[in-house]
């Protein structure tokens, strides 16, 4: 129907076009207009609102009758001779007719405006298409601008729903047409790769052909985004780390709207504290609170149809540690900057460390380097397989492997006060079905039975004890041992370095688009 409303409002004006051009001719040939507007003053005020208003009205398709002194006035402009005083008086009767009826065209006119437009966001079933946006590519000169604030952000889909606070209106819904907001989109700059790539059609067409993907990334992208914006702004000193995990996740699966292994969380919330860099997340009975001098890690994930995005962020209540966060920052801006299609890893591994390790941090008087964690990697990103194969190292002399077109990866960095190097500690929490296992013979009852439940709700992607518990299940701890043992599960224990030091990561998805690099879970907070 918004189609043919629009059509009509076309027509419409075309049609009143003409009819002013007639209009404006006949005044010409008479040579009544101007004498008019000098004998009569009054009339002619009402004369000429009446002609805009009748111009208006035409533009509009508007079927509204127009008021009886309106009309007449009209015709008094351009045909009526000066020796027809009867319709002079009427339309001066007729000018308190004339002001009543504009208000009502007015609203009419508001009307039809609306169903021209095709707004149908009240009905629930389809937004309006967003205008046609350029992508928000900076000069060839000023890349690093796009990563702090001064870019020109990408226009995004006008939303059907608004969000709400705390957030519960599941992405979908406010976006029912799968039209969801794209991330920053940047140009390829390096030699290898041909600068037409963005307006070859060529390319297009093959971006064209991914659009299904393209949607459901967007999606769990737009649920990522929506989350971290409401936990930054709930998160408070004080609260118990269980307590974190479980609201953050709650949120994350209403928002992607969970459903088996259509739709959910990739991998469980990381929230490693201080000198703990990784894998963490509290089992249950874990009483562990967050206080103003933790540096905490909130690493979370969300999926459509296995399409992972991998992001991660730092929360520092304490300004001292603002060096620390922000080396880290310029280091995942560094490696999203020099990733795209061709690029070697080792080279992007080697902007990230000089990034990270241009800074240092004060604390209580003593001056620490701050250092690139040298054995904690970012990876590529396949369909349910959070480490897809290939690594993204974070020091220079990684291996000289390319990244290639269409591949997904995370851009992870971290930077430490304290050795640079991280080891297993602590209790496990995160464990993950092998991706490459096979079929392997069990002999216990029970790990058959549980490795069931993770392949009806979890299949490749990781998972931690706190999830097991929140399905019902109980006394799984000897069967999951099994299980590990017989490399069908694999486990994640927390990656740590020296006590007494402090540690910062964060993390974006990045997409090698045939055209372009879009950062996927790119927000308005890094």
């Amino acid at each position: 129907m918004a189609a043919a409303d629009v059509v009509n409002f076309v027509d419409f004006s075309a049609h009143g076009a003409q009819e002013d051009a007639k209009e404006d001719a006949l005044d010409i040939e008479q040579g009544t207009h101007e004498e008019e507007d000098k004998d009569t003053p009054t009339t002619t005020g009402s004369t000429a609102a009446g002609k805009k208003k009748k111009k208006k009205k035409k533009a509009s398709g508007s079927a509204v009758v127009p008021q009886p002194g309106t009309a007449v006035q009209e015709n008094e402009s351009t045909q009526v001779p000066a020796q027809e005083t009867p319709r002079v008086e009427q339309e001066q009767e007729g000018d308190k007719g004339t002001a009543e009826g504009a208000g009502e065209e007015s609203k009419q006119k508001k009307k039809k405006k609306k169903k021209a437009a095709g707004a149908t966001a009240e009905e629930g079933k389809e937004c309006p298409a967003p205008a046609a946006e350029s992508s928000p590519i900076c000069n060839d000169t000023g890349m690093l601008l796009l990563f702090d604030g001064s870019y020109r952000e990408p226009s995004t889909p006008q939303p059907c729903k608004k969000q709400t606070t705390p957030p519960s209106v599941p992405i979908r819904e406010i976006y029912p047409n799968q039209n969801y907001p794209k991330g920053l989109e940047m140009p390829y700059t390096d030699d290898t790769v041909a600068a037409q790539r963005f307006t070859t059609e060529e390319k297009k067409a093959l971006d064209r052909a991914q659009a299904d993907v393209y949607a459901d990334v967007r999606r769990a992208a737009e649920a990522h985004r929506e989350t971290r914006k409401y936990i930054q702004k709930w998160l408070k000193p004080g609260m118990k780390l269980i307590d974190v995990c479980e609201h953050l996740e709650g949120v994350a699966r209403t928002l992607v709207e969970e459903k088996g292994l259509e739709a959910g969380l990739a991998f469980p919330t990381g929230c490693s504290l201080n000198f703990c860099a990784a894998h963490y997340t509290p089992n249950a009975g874990d009483e562990t609170v967050l206080t103003y001098d933790d540096v905490c890690k909130l690493d979370f994930g969300t999926h459509v149809n296995g399409r992972i995005i991998d992001c991660a962020f730092t929360v520092a209540f304490n300004p001292k540690y603002e060096n620390l966060l922000q080396a880290v920052k310029d280091g995942t801006r560094a490696g999203v900057m020099a990733a795209g299609i061709d690029a070697r890893m080792c080279e992007v591994g080697e902007q990230i460390q000089e990034a990270i390790e241009a800074y240092e941090l004060e604390l209580d008087g003593k001056t620490y380097p701050i250092k690139a964690i040298r054995n904690l990697n970012g990876h590529s990103v396949g369909q349910y397989h959070i480490h897809g194969g290939k690594t993204v190292p974070i020091v220079k002399g990684g291996d000289q492997t390319k990244m290639e077109e269409g591949e997904f990866y995370a851009i992870e960095t971290f930077g430490s006060t304290g050795k640079g190097v991280v080891h297993d500690d602590m209790e496990c929490s995160h464990y993950m079905k092998n991706f490459e296992a096979g079929h392997v013979p069990l002999r216990l009852q029970r790990s058959k039975q549980l490795l069931t439940v993770i392949n009806q709700n979890f299949g490749t992607l990781a998972f931690c004890r706190r999830w097991l518990d929140r399905l019902g299940q109980t006394k799984y701890l000897m069967a999951l041992k099994s299980l590990c043992e017989a490399g069908i599960v694999e486990a994640h224990p927390p990656l740590c370095d020296v006590r007494g030091s402090y540690t910062a990561q964060y993390e974006h998805t990045i997409l090698l688009r045939p055209t372009c690099k879009e950062v996927i879970s790119k927000g308005s907070d890094f």
